[in-house]
């Protein structure tokens, strides 16, 4: 699945983004003005950033939103996606910066940080909708991980996240049963 360079670092952003949540797959790991550091060093934003509790506090106050993304299917993204917009106030424009061809901002450069991830997420999930690879919008498989991610593999075949070596320990346990079963 091809996306262009925006979309895909947008939808990477909300992926990482929502991973922070706590309960999902363990503790809420976006607190400190350190972790919305680390967030935005990994998924740049443009325009004013205070890194302020407040800011964070915002930032936090989104996730669940986004994550009710993966918990729908495409019908019912639209008009959770068609409100994100309307909140943030969206008004794409074409821009062109940092080393970036031409892209889209929907918002103000001095929009609050968490205004313009949720909008730019938006926009992103605008495109994944348009495109018709929402069965690529996706939870975890691994039966102990609630994690999510969007699956840009060729044939559409991922079937776990990346953020807790899911892939890997699934395979482990099943050659394990095998195993057990051949042994018994």
């Amino acid at each position: 699945m091809v996306f262009i360079h925006d979309t895909k670092q947008a939808l990477t952003a909300a992926v990482v983004l929502v991973n922070t949540l706590p309960g999902y797959d363990g503790a809420d790991t976006l607190q400190t003005p350190d972790d919305l550091r680390a967030y935005l060093e990994v998924n740049p934003y443009t325009g004013v950033m205070r890194k302020d509790q407040a800011e964070i506090d915002a930032v936090r106050d989104i996730r669940q939103r986004l994550r009710q993304l993966w918990e729908v299917d495409r019908d019912a993204a639209v008009p959770l996606v068609n409100e994100m917009l309307r909140d943030g106030r969206a008004l794409p424009r074409l821009v062109i910066h940092d080393g970036y061809d031409w892209h889209i901002h929907a918002t103000d450069d001095d929009a609050p940080l968490a205004t313009r991830i949720l909008v730019e997420a938006a926009m992103a999930f605008v495109d994944v909708i348009r495109a018709d690879e929402y069965d690529r919008v996706r939870v975890c498989s691994a039966d102990d991980c609630e994690s999510v991610y969007i699956d840009y593999s060729k044939n559409g075949s991922k079937r776990y996240c990346d953020t807790g070596n899911c892939g890997n320990r699934m395979n482990v346990n099943a050659y394990r049963r095998r195993k057990a079963r051949e042994s018994a």
